[in-house]
């Protein structure tokens, strides 16, 4: 029965415990709140320029995570997708679209 009242008494001084800690970190965070961070801003830029090869023509374009393809139609009859950086209006890069060989495909 003694053991009983220890564990009781031991048990509602860590409740009263407890509740005053919680109360106190709420109280501290409350005081030192940290503001949201602002969200970013993209800057663009003036102006870039991307050259076709000669005789190509723009079929398309779309984003592609944090790119930009452009589909370009080729005057040999073939295509190409034009990677570009909408951040800076930097070329990243260009991919040929061939068809396979007959035969040579699966």
């Amino acid at each position: 029965m003694r053991a009983l009242k220890l564990l009781v008494a031991v048990m509602g001084v860590l409740l009263v415990g407890g509740t005053a800690a919680l109360i106190v970190a709420v109280i501290d965070r409350a005081r030192h709140r940290v503001a949201a961070p602002a969200p970013a801003v993209a800057h663009g830029f003036d102006r870039a320029v991307i050259d076709l090869p000669a005789g190509a023509r723009v079929l398309g374009s779309d984003s592609v995570g944090d790119r930009l393809a452009v589909r370009i139609g080729l005057a040999d009859g073939g295509e190409a997708l034009i990677l570009i950086d909408p951040r800076s209006g930097a070329r990243l890069g260009t991919i040929e679209l061939r068809p396979a060989a007959p035969g040579g495909g699966k």
